[in-house]
């Protein structure tokens, strides 16, 4: 298998397998593959491999799948949006986009053990594509993990290690594990391949609107694993030529949990403690993800937990069965159109990120 070239956001310096430059800096891939052709009918566009239907714009080779992607995207009257519904993905979530590359890039770089550190959804997809490629796999989670996701990661094999305090310290725990053994870091934040996977999110998106993008794009932001990867692969297919514009791309940050909102508002003061899927103080990709707000005239607000759970049980009411985390982005929705971010008419994309047999 082929192992493309990882370069520094930083300082440059490139490298063949590293989870981090020397200085400190997030490693992404030297090259986006793009297509030659123009833009293919949609109509005849061959979705049977799922989200790797679309390896003319992925940086690494397939290596391990479960016939994840291609999700379903519902129109919804009652928020006058489109719905992706990533909850009905492998193993209920979003990340399976992500774990599959990841997972595959590992496997290219010869890894045969991997750690990951997670607040759920992100370990057990992991766990999940490690166990299918038949590598071993330790998850670093709070304390605190919700029992249905840390089932999930020990029903595959996986072996969870529970670490007391906030989200960061389970990074902290996992990072120091990685620089004193010798498993291979298959992150969700600082992987690019996890990015790469995410980033065809964008695509189907695409194909799903015969190649019509939407206004707006929005998303839940903890670590902007989605975020980040959906900016990519816009970019990707407008630099193809097979879409015309880039969508603004607005995010929803827990209140409390939000620190790329507070660099662009003031934020409420209160802990949001529903979404505890994006419970992240410290986001590896901060200054990137900053970079593809600013890029699309996007923004990022932070929504209180009572404003989180009357979404959830309107979305449980309407047939979405999901996470409370997947609850903040329609929430989102309607301040960015009270706030007249968004004008009420709008063509609006939000991902469906965690099924809600998982909580």
């Amino acid at each position: 298998m082929v192992r493309p070239e990882l370069v520094c956001s930083s300082c440059g310096q490139t490298y063949a397998d590293r989870w981090r430059c020397e200085c400190g800096g997030v490693l992404d891939f030297a090259e986006q593959p793009l297509p030659t052709t123009d833009r293919p009918d949609p109509a005849q566009f061959d979705t049977r491999d799922g989200l790797w239907s679309f390896d003319m714009f992925i940086p690494v080779e397939k290596g391990v799948s479960l016939g994840e992607g291609m999700t379903p995207l519902v129109s919804s009257s009652t928020w006058d949006a489109q719905f992706k519904l990533e909850y009905v993905s492998p193993t209920g979530s979003f990340k399976d986009r992500g774990a599959t590359t990841t997972i595959s890039h590992a496997l290219a770089c010869g890894a045969d053990r991997v750690v990951e550190d997670s607040s759920g959804n992100g370990g057990a997809a992991i766990a999940t594509y490690a166990a299918r490629a038949g590598l071993d796999a330790e998850i670093y989670v709070p304390a605190s993990v919700r029992e249905g996701k840390l089932r999930g990661i020990e029903r595959v094999g996986a072996t969870p290690i529970r670490i007391e305090g906030e989200r960061q310290a389970a990074t902290d725990a996992c990072i120091e594990a990685v620089e004193s053994g010798d498993a291979w870091y298959a992150s969700h934040s600082w992987s690019p391949a996890f990015f790469a996977g995410t980033a065809t999110f964008a695509y189907e998106v695409a194909l799903q609107r015969d190649w019509n993008v939407p206004d707006a794009v929005v998303m839940p932001l903890g670590h902007g694993t989605l975020f980040l990867g959906v900016y990519r692969g816009f970019k990707a297919l407008s630099e193809a030529g097979w879409i015309d514009s880039v969508p603004r791309l607005l995010g929803a940050q827990a209140a409390g949990y939000a620190p790329i909102a507070s660099e662009l508002h003031t934020v409420p003061t209160s802990e949001n403690d529903v979404a505890d899927g994006v419970h992240i103080r410290e986001p590896t990709r901060k200054q990137q993800l900053l970079d593809a707000i600013a890029a699309t005239n996007g923004d990022a607000i932070a929504i209180t937990e009572d404003t989180v759970e009357a979404e959830l049980d309107r979305l449980h009411a309407n047939g979405f069965y999901v996470e409370p985390t997947s609850a903040i982005a329609p929430a989102a929705l309607q301040e960015y159109r009270e706030q007249g971010s968004l004008e009420p008419d709008a063509d609006v994309v939000m991902p469906l990120t965690g099924h809600g047999l998982k909580t």
